[in-house]
């Protein structure tokens, strides 16, 4: 049995917990993509009852991280560049605007926000819980929709998360993006607060491209 994957208390959140637990068994690669989900060998992993781990499974067969095959039930889902490659692209439109947008209307609060945001982001790409720099990057780009008022983009960016996070792992795992990633996230920082919406698209669309390539020569590895 693994037991750092037990939940010690059983609250009212549980399902959350558990949803939260799987999600980040398979961001982290510790299930691989093709990997059978089964319920009875979770409920003992998890130390909850059968009911609650279908309700996490099809909680994250909505985030696009399940599937369920036919013949073998719930896997996890595979991760291939042609999918990869979409949601980058998405990524691309809809950060690349949001930052511009958020460039125009930063002011000192925003400016304020903002690099507090990077400065925990600095320390997260520190550390080396996952679960901590995919939290801290939420945060850094939530303050850009936010501020942005790209509400709506923000909704569709969450629901894309799982797959997000998933991909960020693996491109955080080569020793360019541990390198890049930081200069990246505070250009994007600085051309914002200097209110410079086209250095701030810029910015972005940059560290995407570098995400991507990274992502695709991964993705694409024989190995």
């Amino acid at each position: 049995m693994d037991d750092d994957l037990r939940i010690d208390h059983q609250v009212t959140t549980l399902r959350a917990l558990a949803v939260d637990r799987l999600r980040q068994a398979i961001v982290s690669g510790r299930f691989a993509g093709g990997d059978r989900l089964v319920e009875r060998a979770l409920c003992d992993q998890l130390g909850v009852s059968r009911s609650i781990v279908r309700e996490a499974i099809r909680y994250l067969e909505a985030e696009g991280l399940v599937e369920s095959l036919p013949r073998s039930g719930p896997v996890v889902a595979r991760l291939d560049w042609p999918d990869a490659r979409q949601i980058y692209d998405i990524r691309r439109l809809l950060e690349a605007d949001a930052a511009a947008a958020c460039a125009r209307v930063a002011d000192a609060t925003v400016a304020g926000r903002l690099q507090a945001a990077l400065a925990d982001l600095d320390r997260a790409f520190a550390e080396e819980p996952p679960a901590r720099l995919q939290a801290a990057t939420t945060a850094f780009y939530e303050v850009i929709f936010t501020a942005a008022g790209h509400h709506i983009a923000w909704e569709i960016v969450q629901r894309l998360n799982g797959r997000i996070s998933r991909l960020r792992a693996l491109t955080l795992a080569t020793t360019n993006r541990r390198v890049s990633g930081p200069a990246h996230m505070a250009r994007i920082c600085a051309a914002i607060c200097a209110g410079r919406p086209e250095a701030a698209a810029a910015a972005v669309h940059d560290h995407l491209s570098d995400a991507a390539e990274l992502a695709r020569q991964a993705l694409e590895s024989p190995t």
